[in-house]
């Protein structure tokens, strides 16, 4: 597998994430889940998971959450710091996810739909002590046992958009985007030209559209 960033920014992508989730959920006193949805839409998560030297290792973790929570409130007062020698649950859930999706290449956002950001929080207890492996492998378990619609699908619906709108708007073919729908054919090997025009129409990117972006 060819990870998105080298394992050279991995302490400081790792150390960046913790101290970001820390400060939004220990201090601002955001809602995990809620936390986590601002990281996915604020387009910070994108560049966090494809490394961007500016997100991972430009900016303190305190910086990058506060980044994240301006994208939604704009004149959000923020609370100080508040340093403790104690490391929290948030603060190792943000040190074990960012090796997760390191190791896995999965999307923040594929991860957090299937895992909420509040259930890894919960895995402190049993895993905090262990070696990160036993980590990644059970929530590889986890993350594989939730059967999920396909994206294609699940973008489409967000969008008000039937099947038949969407064939007539894109002009790919009904029975395709029923057969990718339903799994039949894999989206993944569809031709680019077609992702292109599907994404066109529903305004995302062609790996939004992908289920395994990282093959």
């Amino acid at each position: 597998m060819i990870h998105a960033y080298s394992e050279s920014y991995l302490y400081d992508a790792k150390q960046n994430l913790s101290e970001c989730f820390d400060y939004a959920i220990s201090n601002c006193r955001f809602n995990a889940d809620i936390f986590s949805k601002l990281f996915v839409q604020s387009g910070y998560a994108d560049k966090f998971e494809r490394g961007n030297p500016a997100i991972v290792s430009g900016i303190s973790g305190i910086e990058l959450a506060q980044e994240i929570i301006m994208y939604a409130y704009m004149n959000y007062k923020f609370p100080e710091k508040i340093f403790s020698e104690e490391r929290s649950e948030v603060y190792w859930a943000g040190w074990a996810l960012a090796e997760y999706q390191w190791a896995t290449c999965r999307r923040f956002k594929d991860i957090f739909s299937r895992i909420p950001l509040s259930e890894i929080v919960t895995m402190y207890s049993v895993y905090h002590e262990m070696d990160i492996g036993h980590f990644i492998e059970d929530m590889n378990k986890k993350y594989m046992s939730v059967t999920q619609e396909i994206h294609l699908k699940t973008i489409r619906e967000n969008r008000g958009i039937s099947q038949v709108e969407l064939a007539a708007l894109s002009g790919v073919k009904l029975r395709s985007i029923q057969m990718y729908e339903q799994k039949v054919n894999d989206i993944d090997k569809a031709q680019a030209r077609t992702l292109y025009k599907l994404s066109r129409v529903l305004g995302c990117s062609i790996e939004d559209l992908l289920e395994n972006p990282e093959l």
